[in-house]
């Protein structure tokens, strides 16, 4: 039986839509479960539906704290029987209160090659350090924010005439690529927490993508 997949986006949900177009492929390892969404206007809640996937709101702003948002978020992921959870632009930074919950069981995908630039403006802030390889990273969520242990990564080249959003573009098209193979190797049950570190079995196929384009 194939494991289930609960995706949490703030927006578009690009990533979402990559894995749901991976899903469709009868031999990937992974079902969708649910897309949850905390905004409204969410585009991604019309791509998921448009592919048959349940697809809800669940407004941070309607509730009183975020503890109280992540139960609602919690109780609608295991009504759904979700077994594990991946944040696809996901914009809300999740408290210990849901983390535990889903310790080992919840993943994100980060524009930058964590360590390097945790947090918000990646690619900017790569222009402006000058580095010559920026990229994304598939983690293991933990309280500490971008700090969990690493997955995956795959890396464009930073062009000297990059701006950021042409390097953001890139760093997409290989987000998009990497994130279904590492979604669809964790339902194979190819990868787990183990002591604090990502224990993969096997090598995630184009885990270097590196783009010239």
């Amino acid at each position: 039986m194939k494991k289930r997949v609960g995706i949490l986006i703030s927006g578009r949900g690009s990533n979402m839509a990559a894995i749901l177009q991976a899903a469709r492929d009868p031999a990937y390892p992974a079902a969708i479960a649910c897309v949850i969404a905390n905004r409204p206007d969410a585009k991604g809640l019309q791509t998921a539906r448009a592919e048959g996937i349940p697809a809800l709101c669940i407004d941070h702003t309607s509730f009183p704290s975020r503890e109280t948002f992540e139960d609602e978020v919690h109780r609608a992921l295991v009504e759904h029987q979700t077994d594990f959870v991946a944040l696809a632009g996901f914009m809300r930074v999740l408290t210990p209160h849901f983390i535990t919950r889903w310790d080992g069981r919840l993943l994100n995908i980060h524009p930058s090659l964590l360590p390097s630039f945790r947090g918000l403006h990646t690619h900017e802030r790569a222009l402006e350090e000058g580095v010559k390889l920026h990229g994304c990273t598939v983690h293991f969520v933990v309280p500490e924010l971008d700090a969990g242990p690493i997955i995956a990564q795959g890396a464009v080249a930073v062009w000297p005439d990059d701006t950021p959003d042409r390097l953001a573009a890139r760093v997409l098209a290989v987000e998009n690529a990497l994130y279904p193979r590492v979604v669809g190797a964790m339902a194979a049950g190819r990868i787990t927490l183990r002591d604090g570190r990502a224990d993969v079995d096997g090598a995630i196929p184009d885990t270097s993508l590196v783009s010239f384009a």
